[in-house]
């Protein structure tokens, strides 16, 4: 079987300024939430490392389990969030529970103080509200632009998702100081407030402008447990989710990352938030750029390209080198790695899932990826806390070497046989 989207696409005219044009209101729209929302949330996922690490003393394999809480384990409520929205149809309705989940969290960090039990409870709801909107929203993304644009839709999207990733950690900064303390609760519950606030707006901008996608009812049983199931009997699904449930295994979370870069660089822990915004400002400048470059190339060679960058970071953590050249280098690369990756995967899937089940079939991928970060985050923190950072990063490193040779030889497009 042929995946169609993988391999390298011609389309009269080639790409241009006004191609952008075609991607429809409702991408910015989606785009605009989402920057809103991820200054919300990136204002809590710059200080949290820190705050968990440093103020709550947590030991690496401890901080393992719960950056695994926040991201993955909540996997399987992306399934849930992905067949409730296919099933009644209406997507921005599921989309935007989770986003208003989400905000509600941020006062719960407020309220959960040193408790480290209760911040895990708190982050895991927040990180519902993650995995009920994030495959409703992205459907809504596949629906609103043209199957050959959606490189370009995911890459805008992710753009504009990557500019409140950016002002996130900044806000974050800047509330700290205003605040007085840079590691004093105090400072740490205004910056929870604030991201409450904004992450509030986001919600208010969901409902007001983004327009949900309200096809005629598919026939009875189109939409069922069952047909959901059945996706996965088409051999492109099933390859693309394998895929990414390796990958998800090769990859550690940010937060890791930059308490590496920390340790070895020694960082004031009020600047520590910065940290992220060198990671965000090459993911904003490239998202949109290699999304369009994925839809001319090709969307495996992308995606495969940004693994790389992965595995660059992760040598460069184990290099002797120091100073502003290793922080340029590795923050610069971890933003192509984000740019070349988060949104590709996405287009890779959409043209292979039916419309009626596309929200669907779009969480499963999410929610396999997801489920293997929870594992590999997990593992990782224990390789740190027993084996030592230079041993654990090794390690990580290998496993992207072998998960990228691995996904390659999973989605390559297969030719047919002559007669």
């Amino acid at each position: 079987m042929y995946l169609s989207t993988i391999g390298r696409r011609e389309h009269p005219g080639g790409v241009s300024k006004k191609s952008f044009a075609l991607l429809g209101g409702n991408v910015f729209a989606l785009g605009t939430v989402s920057l809103v929302t991820d200054v919300s949330s990136e204002m809590v996922t710059a200080v949290l490392p820190v705050y968990l690490v440093l103020g709550l003393h947590l030991g690496p394999a401890a901080y393992g389990v719960v950056d695994g809480l926040y991201t993955g384990a909540t996997a399987l409520l992306r399934l849930v969030g992905g067949y409730v929205a296919d099933r009644v149809r209406r997507r921005k309705a599921v989309a935007g529970l989770g986003y208003a989940m989400s905000a509600v969290a941020k006062l719960g960090l407020v309220a959960a103080g040193s408790s480290a039990t209760a911040i895990g409870v708190v982050l895991t709801a927040d990180r519902t509200g993650k995995g009920l909107r994030t495959a409703p929203r992205d459907a809504l993304i596949t629906l609103s632009a043209p199957e050959h644009m959606l490189g370009r839709a995911f890459g805008v999207h992710r753009a504009m998702d990557s500019v409140g990733a950016f002002l996130g950690p900044l806000a974050a900064v800047a509330v700290l100081a205003v605040a007085g303390s840079a590691t004093g609760v105090e400072g740490f519950d205004a910056v929870f407030v604030t991201s409450f606030c904004i992450a509030t707006a986001g919600v208010l901008l969901l409902a007001l402008f983004v327009r949900d996608h309200r096809a005629p009812k598919p026939p009875s049983g189109t939409v069922s447990l069952r047909a959901a199931a059945g996706l996965l009997r088409g051999a492109g699904v099933r390859r693309l989710l394998i895929a990414a449930c390796v990958l998800g295994l090769a990859t550690i979370g940010d937060g890791f990352v930059y308490l590496l870069l920390q340790d070895k660089e020694d960082i004031a822990t009020g600047w520590f938030p910065l940290l992220a915004v060198g990671t965000n400002l090459g993911y904003l400048l490239l998202a949109a750029p290699l999304g369009a470059l994925a839809d001319r190339i090709g969307r495996l060679p992308v995606m495969l390209g940004g693994y790389g960058a992965l595995i660059a970071v992760y040598l460069l953590l184990l290099s002797p080198l120091t100073g502003w050249a290793l922080f340029a280098l590795t923050l610069g690369l971890y933003g192509v790695f984000y740019a070349a990756t988060d949104g590709v995967l996405m287009a890779l899937a959409g043209p292979l899932l039916p419309e009626a089940l596309r929200t669907t079939g779009i969480a499963i991928v999410q929610s396999g990826q997801a489920l293997a970060y929870f594992v590999s985050s997990v593992l990782f923190g224990l390789s740190w806390q027993f084996w030592g950072a230079t041993t654990a990063i090794t390690i990580a490193a290998g496993t992207v070497l072998a998960a990228v040779a691995a996904t390659f030889v999973l989605l390559v497009p297969r030719r047919k046989a002559l007669p």
